[in-house]
């Protein structure tokens, strides 16, 4: 949103790749190099250059920023290599959308990549070592050719091998590069050496502390360079010894870029979490990075025989369960959700059955029914059936030809179920992790989708002869949806039980707005857990006892609900009007905005939303309950937490990486001021819109108002000027394709998650702009400092209420900010009949800034202000009722 700094290192493929203070490490692919990868330089010798390709399409795929191509080998002609093979790159976009590095100890090869690369690249590398004649050449060629450059710690005498040699040789090269070559500081890639520790020989004991303080001198004292490395050279004393060289690699890593260093050659794969890293064994390789103690070289050489054992052992008992009987060994992968061995084991269970039709109704029914009943037992949790899910999906898809080969039948299901988000409404999480859930429990589900009118779902329910009908929403005009399924279901005599969720449904709505429509059973559920047991109850031989206990417990709730609303008093819109919220607008500092007017942001970098996820309601959306990051240490769903959270993790660097979906934002400041009591006028030039705000109704104590959205607006006959904001965001755009292909490989457990990444990402960016208009646009906090914990407790000054939300639960408010910010043109967010945002992952709403503004909640309003309300709004009062129904006093 701000202007990029030109002081930034800028690369780029078919796609920009900057890198500034808030990047993250930037990791160069390796693989495409013949000096590091046997199998690359085959396939080179070879000429096999389309298989090549499949190498730098992996490392792309593996989430690689840059990808460094060599191609010096003595038996190779590496400028013919070097040229066949960028040429090849630049013809698939999923590969040429990354940075190249050109990577060779050949100037001719270099210039060679030079000349077909596209974008810009980087050059590794040049140096000092013949002269500064020849390094002056060679840095004008890469200027020249419009490339960064990696410059290595190297002169006219060798390598630099200690602190004092590295600072001097990148100062030396520096200045001239700068000084004499004119070439940009921030494209300058120093290369200080990274050298193997733990050798045994006394002159290598600081080679890693000595990189660490020559990197972090070169950030402090060569202003805007960067540091490279390559990693893997650290720990070239313990070839062979995986554990110990992950270890090291993380550990260098992780104090590596605490010092400067941002980008260098690393292999994720040998890579271990640092803060998994066995405590004992971190310690003995942090004493031989920092070189702590004269013997740390023997201790970890001794500790690195142990751990070798060690993981011998525990890779023997990690993979003991594929000894057992085979039935263990796929009621194991379900439990666990391992999908890499389950297509041989289901297999050989075909091969040991008469029918292939019997594998899944013996072998992988029988381990769903552990999943089952461990997750009924509470033993297992929501993620982890997901992950079951996913290893019978695939067993499943694998069985699929041999059973339509053999014509052997269908499979006995427990019941058929069909799921539908109503009409107009896009939100389908919770829809969806139910239907895996009752999936895992042997339950057949067709799911119709998102936005499936009732005709459709009556339609549909009847010619598949479906055993329960579910129903999801989100929005509050699916409530309404739900009442008219029911309506429709008794008008045409439907016999079906009727399942109702979603975030806006609740026991007491379906009580009192559905059942009573509905002779057959409706049932409400707040969470996946219980979808189980309410299905297994509707659909077990003699129900009826169920479902007459569930009718009478309903018939109770609506009386008691009922009743309970007629001991409450309300007053009337006069009334609270006079009693509303009143601000000495006189005595106010009103602050005009910097820049009035529309602006919008097409593609947002994504990556710095990551500081302003709210984590907490990402949990909830997997049904474990507690607060992040307390939840991880829970004592119940703290490991489960944790690994779900692992999973999000690695689900969201591959969106950033890939750049798999995208951010669009518009948003507007504008003159504004209440007129009429409750309506906000809104000046955008030549004309008007109104914003149309609702007023509490109940009765409150002596000295508390009655608030409404439009008393923190000055009113008009003020005559002081006031403004308002309004904004929509999304981060949806590519979610739901993203999901399909997940689906298509019967991945759910992924589909689900990026749609729950996705919301998270779209409640982010509201927080990130709103941060931003407070402190750049309309500048009313222009020195705030807020921490992500104090922005989720809204510890700011200011509000940013959305309608259909409590203190506007009026969706047809969106229709005014769509008109107003253009929105569909401007970004493509389009909105429903019913007025759900497409894509989901979108947020919209308003920008109040005055210091006294609030959340409230609406609560109930009485027909008086229905009535108002629909004359303002120019709309019959059965429309208005629509929208308003569940905040109507009945």
């Amino acid at each position: 949103m701000s202007n990029r700094s030109t002081k930034y290192l800028t690369l780029s493929g078919l796609e920009p790749l900057v890198v500034t203070p808030e990047s993250n490490f930037i990791n160069v692919g390796e693989r495409t190099n013949v000096t590091g990868s046997r199998k690359f330089l085959r396939l080179i010798k070879e000429g096999n250059y389309n298989e090549a390709l499949e190498v730098a399409r992996h490392q792309v795929e593996g989430g690689a920023q840059i990808l460094d191509v060599n191609m010096d080998e003595g038996m190779l002609d590496g400028v013919y290599a070097m040229t066949t093979f960028l040429n090849l790159i630049a013809s698939e976009p999923d590969i040429a959308r990354i940075p190249l590095m050109i990577d060779s100890s050949k100037w001719d090869i270099i210039e060679a990549g030079l000349q077909v690369a596209q974008g810009k690249c980087v050059v590794n590398s040049i140096s000092l070592k013949e002269g500064e004649a020849e390094f002056i050449r060679q840095a004008q060629l890469v200027k020249r050719y419009g490339a960064a450059v990696i410059v290595m710690a190297f002169d006219e005498t060798g390598q630099a091998d200690t602190y004092q040699r590295r600072i001097e040789i990148c100062k030396r090269s520096y200045d001239i590069l700068v000084n004499r070559v004119k070439f940009k500081a921030q494209d300058i890639i120093f290369d200080p050496n990274i050298f193997p520790v733990a050798t045994g020989m006394d002159e290598h004991r600081k080679n890693a502390l000595d990189f660490f303080n020559a990197t972090k001198w070169i950030r402090e004292n060569l202003p805007y360079a960067n540091v490279s490395g390559g990693v893997s050279n650290v720990s070239f004393s313990f070839r062979g010894n995986d554990t110990v060289r992950e270890a090291m690699h993380s550990s260098f890593l992780y104090h590596a870029i605490k010092h400067g260093m941002n980008m260098g050659i690393v292999n994720p794969a040998m890579l271990e979490v640092y803060d998994e890293i066995d405590k004992d064994l971190l310690a003995r390789v942090e004493d031989v990075l920092f070189d702590k103690r004269a013997d740390a070289t023997e201790r970890l050489l001794d500790f690195a025989e142990s751990v070798k054992s060690q993981k011998k052992a525990q890779n023997v008992t990690v993979q003991e369960w594929r000894n057992e009987s085979l039935q263990d060994r796929i009621t194991h992968a379900l439990v666990k959700g391992i999908d890499t061995f389950i297509i041989e084991d289901v297999e050989e269970a075909r091969l040991a059955s008469k029918q292939p039709i019997e594998v899944i109704e013996g072998h992988l029914m029988n381990g769903m029914n552990v999943v089952g009943d461990l997750f009924g037992s509470g033993k297992m949790f929501l993620p982890q059936v997901v992950k079951s899910a996913r290893v019978m999906k695939k067993a499943v898809a694998y069985l699929q030809p041999f059973i339509e080969a053999e014509k052997d039948g269908k499979v006995e299901f427990a019941g058929k179920i069909l799921m539908a988000t109503v009409k107009g409404d896009v939100h389908d999480i919770g829809k969806n992790i139910v239907s895996v859930v009752l999936g895992c429990n042997n339950y057949e589900i067709i799911d119709l989708g998102v936005m499936v009118p009732p005709e459709r779902i009556i339609e549909m329910a009847i010619k598949e002869n479906v055993d329960i009908i579910g129903l999801s929403g989100l929005i509050t005009p699916s409530l309404d949806e739900m009442v008219y399924v029911s309506k429709e279901l008794e008008k045409q005599n439907v016999n079906i039980p009727l399942i109702i969720g979603g975030a806006t449904t609740s026991r007491a709505h379906t009580s009192v707005k559905i059942a009573p429509n509905y002779s057959n059973t409706v049932v409400h559920i707040n969470d996946a857990s219980r979808a189980v047991t309410v299905v297994g109850n509707l659909l077990q031989n003699d129900s009826q006892v169920y479902k007459d206990q569930i009718r009478a417990e309903y018939d109770n709730f609506r009386a008691r609900f009922l009743d309970r609303g007629t001991h409450k008093t309300y007053v009337s819109i006069e009334a609270a009007r006079k009693n509303k919220f009143k601000i000495d607008w006189k005595a106010s500092k009103i602050i005009k905005p910097k820049q009035l007017g529309i602006q919008v942001i097409e593609d947002f970098n994504i990556t710095q939303l990551e500081a302003y996820i709210d984590w907490s309601p990402f949990f909830r959306s997997w049904d474990l309950h507690g607060k992040y990051p307390e939840i991880l240490n829970d004592d119940v769903v703290g490991k489960q937490a944790t690994e779900l959270f692992s999973d999000a993790q690695e689900l969201l660097k591959r969106i950033f990486d890939e750049k798999l979906l995208k951010a669009k934002a518009v948003f507007g400041l504008f003159p504004a001021n209440t007129i009429n009591n409750d309506d906000i006028e809104v000046d955008v030039k030549p004309s008007k819109l109104n914003f149309l705000t609702l007023r509490q109704q109940s009765k409150k104590a002596e000295g508390k108002p009655n608030l409404a959205l439009s008393d923190f607006i000055a009113p008009k006959d003020s005559k002081i000027q006031d403004y308002i904001g309004a904004f929509c965001v999304s981060t949806g755009f590519g979610t739901q394709e993203l999901a399909e292909q997940f689906e298509a490989h019967h991945d759910d457990y992924n589909a689900i998650m990026v749609k729950a990444l996705a919301d998270r990402l779209a409640e982010a960016f509201a927080e990130y702009l709103h941060k931003e208009i407070r402190t750049k646009y309309w500048c009313y906090n222009q020195n705030e400092n807020l921490s992500n914990a104090d922005l989720i407790k809204e510890s700011y000054q200011g509000i940013r209420p959305a309608p259909g939300y409590p203190a506007c639960p009026d969706h047809l408010e969106k229709i005014t900010i769509w008109k107003l910010l253009n929105v569909e043109d401007n970004i493509g967010v389009q909105l429903t009949d019913s007025l759900a945002m497409w894509p989901a992952a979108s947020v919209s709403g308003y920008y109040f800034g005055h210091p006294e503004a609030k959340y409230f909640g609406l609560g109930k309003i009485t027909e008086d202000q229905l009535k108002d309300y629909a004359k303002r709004r120019n709309i019959s009062q059965e429309e208005a009722r629509k929208w308003l129904n569940p905040n109507l006093v009945d």
